[in-house]
């Protein structure tokens, strides 16, 4: 018999190096992606077990929270731009963003009426006074959302998707009028802000920053006198007759969509109920959202949909939770859905409600420049809504937009495809590979994995298989060495300068 005294200290350690040794996992898959190329199959054979000064230590069996899935927003325009390409490459196209062989987008998004990447303004009912919804009708849809999502579903029939509006139809509301900002108004209040700035200095600037905002200016027929701008307004009627007839609205929205085969599992009440928009948008207060969750929570539980709170685009927690503690509407609440500055709100409400579903419902929408400054500022909010906020789903926003044309409303947005409308022809965006750079290795059921070490630049998952995805970027100008350590055992890899890599273990 061999006992622990006879072995020595240096024989148990010796003996639990082996160990981990042995239950470490073997990388079988790398690829890179960087500022000039996309997808390229790295040699896993470089792959050495020196130690560099960049460690990133992973326990497969230290887990976080699991993932449902990835995926991205249906609009109007991402149809109509891929609706101009040859059906041969509007379904590879398709392949490649739906199918596991691809980017795996599993988890997608709608909206219910229009948004701001519609052709225009339009709702399912817009017969004034017509609380019994008996001129319903999404016959509208039949030309764009509904084969645009059909064709998804071709190539994944288990798709899941969910849905919210970003404006009631309009008769419900104070202003009578799809949107709570008047363009030419809302345009003027954003460059008083450069006001008393160097004019030609501050044009110049932001013709060099490859993040600057991008917009025309299309009016958008609201008089400014019809404005209702103010956070914390109520721009839904608050009265029974039109709460109880706008629950219908989203019910009947539900049926009808089941009836052309597509299931919505899940809806959010609102698209950034905070924000006064030019474009479709509805102004809510925390206290009118919780009324709504009261009409639209029995019409969704009838249905089997599941109610999220959101999308919460505020840094303010006070806001959404104050809706979650009602005693009436919480009860109906089994989630929560976060955007744009939300994402400072999430991590306060994640570690208050530990065990409740919260989902980040839109990547920032870039500026039409589809570069790799954009995917990168896009890696960085990943990694801030997965490790910070512990997220268990993530959606990116406009699938496929034509290139370098902006939305009826005047905006220029990133957007996984870019369609050059003359040519007929398509490309993937550095935001689409770096997304594809995650979600085709992550599969729903995944764990995040918490990592540790010096090196943060990084993401890790289990997979319900056991093999493992590291996501690992190296945004400087030139190429490291970084250390992965896996269950014990050194990985260590040079990364190119300025690129996203993915590493594959099994």
């Amino acid at each position: 018999m061999i006992t622990l005294k006879k072995i020595g200290i240096a024989s148990i350690i010796a003996i639990g190096m082996v160990s981990c040794t042995e239950t470490g996992l073997s990388p079988t898959e790398w690829v890179s992606s960087s500022r000039n190329t996309s997808w390229q199959t790295e040699v896993t054979t470089s792959i050495s077990e020196t130690e560099a000064d960049s460690i990133v230590e992973i326990n497969t069996t230290d887990t976080l929270q699991t993932i449902q899935g990835f995926g991205a927003c249906f609009n109007e325009l991402g149809w109509v731009s891929l609706n101009t390409l040859s059906q041969e490459d509007r379904d590879k196209v398709f392949t490649e963003l739906f199918s596991s062989e691809g980017m795996n987008l599993t988890l997608n998004r709608m909206p219910i009426g229009a948004n701001d990447f519609s052709l225009d303004y339009y709702s399912y009912n817009d017969v004034d006074g017509d609380f019994e919804m008996k001129n319903f009708s999404i016959a509208h849809d039949d030309s764009t959302l509904i084969p645009y999502i059909k064709a998804a579903l071709k190539v994944n029939p288990d798709m899941r998707i969910w849905a919210s509006p970003w404006c009631p139809p309009s008769w419900m509301k104070t202003n009578k009028h799809y949107a709570c900002a008047s363009t030419k108004a809302w345009f003027a209040r954003a460059m008083a802000s450069t006001a008393n700035e160097d004019k030609e200095e501050a044009a110049k600037q932001k013709e060099e920053d490859p993040l600057r905002f991008r917009l025309e200016v299309v009016d958008n027929g609201l008089p400014v006198e019809r404005e209702v701008i103010t956070e914390g307004t109520d721009v839904f009627i608050q009265e029974p007759a039109y709460l109880q007839a706008y629950a219908t609205y989203f019910g009947k929205f539900i049926d009808a969509y089941k009836e052309e085969g597509i299931n919505i599992f899940m809806v959010m009440p609102q698209n950034e109920p905070n924000s006064a928009q030019p474009y479709p948008a509805c102004l809510w207060s925390s206290k009118g959202l919780a009324n709504f969750i009261k009409y639209l929570g029995p019409e969704m539980h009838r249905r089997g949909v599941k109610v999220f709170l959101g999308t919460i685009e505020r840094a303010d927690p006070l806001l959404p939770d104050s809706v979650v503690t009602d005693p009436e509407a919480g009860k109906y609440i089994s989630g929560l859905g976060f955007q744009w500055a939300g994402k400072d709100a999430l991590p306060i409400l994640r570690n208050k409600y530990p065990n409740m579903q919260m989902f980040q419902t839109e990547q920032e929408c870039g500026n039409g420049l589809n570069n790799w400054e954009g995917a990168m500022h896009s890696w960085d909010l990943m990694k801030h809504y997965i490790v910070k906020g512990k997220v268990n789903a993530y959606d990116y926003w406009n699938i496929s937009l034509f290139k370098d044309t902006y939305s009826r409303w005047g905006w220029y947005q990133n957007s996984l495809v870019t369609v050059d409308k003359d040519n007929k022809t398509y490309m993937f965006t550095p935001e689409a590979y770096l997304l594809k750079h995650v979600s085709h290795y992550v599969k729903p059921g995944a764990k995040c994995l918490n990592t540790k070490g010096n090196y943060s630049d990084v993401l890790a998952f289990v997979n319900p298989d056991n093999s493992v995805a590291v996501i690992v970027a190296n945004q400087n100008k030139n190429d490291m060495n970084v250390t992965l350590n896996v269950n014990g055992k050194r990985h260590t890899l040079t990364l190119k300068a300025e690129s996203v890599n993915t590493i594959s273990f099994k």
